[in-house]
């Protein structure tokens, strides 16, 4: 089962009172409902259907009639259709749905608006599953002034949504993980929150660990060339018998090189000054190596 059936079933299963079912339908019926001599809803998921059938029961009295059908390939078992007959004047005009954007009352109130944008998942909402693949949560609607509608909707809730064009529809799309967290929990999907900031979480530690290891492989790497380097460096000096023209100090920085020729600078002076007595910072022995760098160029050129 796919994520986005996960969190479907968990919403389909809430309890809630009258004011907020009719947003919640308004969504459903505006997205996947056709009307012609009858309203019909169809959805793969057979919790949606049901959810829908006890929403048009409960607010408007009326049992609508259900048709299952099998699925139009291998993937999707089966089709719920739901058709409506009775009181379509009333329903239409009820949910707003003959408007392309529903009037205010539908969406009058912070429990209403989370209603809609809930119907509006049920009906056309997708998730990735974040163990599987990128944070993505997206809808998929049918004209850009109603996915500006939505976008706005979702941004209320700072969720920094955004819309796309996609063929002959319009994508209305959320990327940041932290974000779809949130639009989790406006629809009061708790258990999809959990499910969905464990492996958040679990994903991020790993990314930073991965960062960690890279940064410090790098700078282990750059350790290791800047040794060669200067180890190259005093071996050309040494073909010309050129290390008595150093002065003692930086005589003594390469000595010590050779001597220990994969620690870095920093624990190249620790040595330096445990072993000889004389402190020397990694900043000193820095412009040592830089002189030895200096009299190897010449010695090149």
């Amino acid at each position: 089962m796919s994520f986005t059936s996960i969190v479907k079933n968990e919403i389909s299963k809430l309890d809630t009172i009258e004011a907020e079912n009719i947003a919640e339908l308004s969504s459903i019926i505006r997205n996947i409902g056709i009307v012609d001599k009858c309203i019909r809803i169809s959805s793969e998921n057979s919790s949606v259907a049901r959810r829908i059938f006890n929403l048009i029961k409960d607010i408007y009295h009326i049992t609508p009639k259900i048709v299952v059908r099998k699925g139009y390939n291998f993937n999707k078992s089966y089709i719920y259709m739901l058709e409506v007959t009775s009181k379509m004047d009333l329903i239409l005009d009820d949910l707003s749905i003959i408007n392309n954007i529903p009037k205010d009352y539908i969406y009058d109130d912070e429990d209403s608006v989370r209603s809609y944008l809930r119907g509006l998942f049920l009906s056309v909402g997708s998730i990735n599953d974040p163990k599987k693949s990128r944070y993505h949560l997206e809808f998929l609607v049918d004209n850009k002034d109603y996915g500006n509608f939505i976008s706005n909707m979702l941004n209320k809730y700072n969720l920094n949504s955004k819309v796309i064009k996609r063929e002959n529809k319009y994508m209305v799309y959320i990327k940041e993980a932290e974000k779809i967290s949130d639009f989790l929990r406006l629809m009061n999907a708790f258990n999809a929150v959990f499910y969905y900031e464990d492996i958040r979480i679990y994903r991020d530690h790993k990314n930073m660990t991965n960062r960690l290891n890279n940064c410090e492989q790098a700078n282990v790497d750059k350790i290791i060339e800047t040794a060669i380097n200067q180890i190259n460096d005093i071996e050309k000096i040494k073909t010309i018998g050129g290390l008595e023209l150093l002065d003692d100090k930086t005589k003594e920085a390469a000595t010590y090189r050779l001597k220990y020729p994969e620690v870095s600078l920093l624990e190249l002076s620790e040595i330096i000054t445990l072993e000889t007595g004389n402190n020397i910072t990694k900043s000193g022995l820095y412009h040592r190596f830089n002189k030895i760098k200096s009299l190897a160029q010449k010695i090149r050129d």
